[in-house]
């Protein structure tokens, strides 16, 4: 399952293990096509990684603080640290590859 991130939950969500942020908005077809791939990876990897999703329109602080000039993008971080960033649409298993599950 998907987490929806907000400014005031960044910090909690991504303090412990292996986290996937995606960044995105609503207008953003890629985004769009994205969507399903990150909620099917947030259930197959539930015991392994937790997924949240950053609307980009209403958490322009969290967009800034990370410098995301294009969507969708997608930044793995291992106890609160960014250890990958993953730019615009990718297959599953391609994203899945890229964070070494």
């Amino acid at each position: 399952m998907t987490q929806v991130v907000t400014d005031a939950t960044f910090k909690q969500e991504t303090a412990e293990g292996l986290v996937l942020i995606d960044f995105w908005a609503t207008w953003c077809p890629p985004c769009r096509l994205l969507g399903p791939v990150i909620a099917e990876i947030a259930e197959e990897q539930i015991t392994s990684l937790k997924v949240g999703k950053v609307d980009v329109d209403e958490q322009k602080e969290l967009a800034s603080q990370f410098n995301i000039m294009s969507i969708p993008t997608m930044i793995l971080f291992k106890d609160g640290k960014v250890v990958k960033e993953i730019l615009g649409y990718k297959p599953k298993e391609e994203i899945l590859k890229l964070i070494n599950l």
